[in-house]
């Protein structure tokens, strides 16, 4: 398991100071950067010119370019970690009840699509990712033990509850690796999803939308299921 580094975007200081505005210029540039050219098609020398940095500022704060690839991970799991926050920590006790634990669901499938669909850093932090994945480093163990595997796993749980199966039976678990899917392919085909539905952009309204259609499905899936038990 890869040692998570410190989440250098946070701090709680009212007036970050130089150090700490440099280190943020860096991951935000290389976080893009790293997902629109790939970890190999970029260069520390356009990181830190992009991000208006001294080229050895990079080593200086984290070690090198593989230290703050594993930065730019452990931003992401920080800011999700936040966005989720408040529906997780719903979810965070014992789960009781199916029309609470359908409830549950819902609320966090909810928050996943009002930051993914439509906060426009989301698909920085997506690009990211999908390059992770394809090309598996550290990052994605830091990414996989932060956010993947937790969410996944809590959202298995409140399945369970929800339709009566097992929280860690193969089904439950491609089940809960599909209704994320639907959600995730707002953003990753966001531009055929646009011209498709002839949006302009895909904001607080359309996610509205998405999330109606959302929850329709997470209430279709759950019926068929009880009406197929014996």
């Amino acid at each position: 398991m890869a040692k998570k580094p410190e989440n250098v975007l946070s701090t709680s200081r009212a007036h970050p100071s130089p150090a700490d505005q440099t280190r943020a210029a860096l991951i935000r540039v290389a976080l893009k950067l790293f997902g629109r050219q790939g970890f190999e098609g970029t260069s520390t020398r356009e990181i830190a010119a992009l991000a208006k940095a001294n080229i050895g500022s990079i080593a200086y704060h984290f070690g090198g370019k593989e230290g703050l690839r594993a930065a730019c991970a452990n931003h992401i799991v920080e800011t999700i970690g936040g966005v989720a926050g408040a529906a997780m920590a719903e979810t965070a006790g014992d789960v009781q009840g199916e029309d609470a634990a359908r409830a549950r669901l819902n609320t966090v499938l909810e928050a996943m699509v009002g930051f993914i669909v439509a906060r426009p850093e989301a698909g920085e932090f997506v690009q990211f990712v999908l390059r992770e994945l394809s090309q598996p480093s550290e990052a994605l163990d830091i990414i996989y033990d932060g956010v993947f595997e937790p969410v996944h796993r809590s959202l298995c749980r409140i399945w369970a509850e929800a339709s009566g199966e097992d929280a860690e039976s193969e089904r439950t678990r491609i089940t809960i690796f599909t209704l994320i899917g639907q959600v995730v392919y707002f953003r990753i085909a966001q531009a055929a999803v646009m011209r498709r539905m002839d949006w302009d952009k895909v904001g607080p309204a359309e996610a509205t939308d998405i999330i109606a259609v959302v929850r329709s499905n997470i209430d279709a899936i759950l019926s068929a299921r009880k009406e197929a038990k014996p």
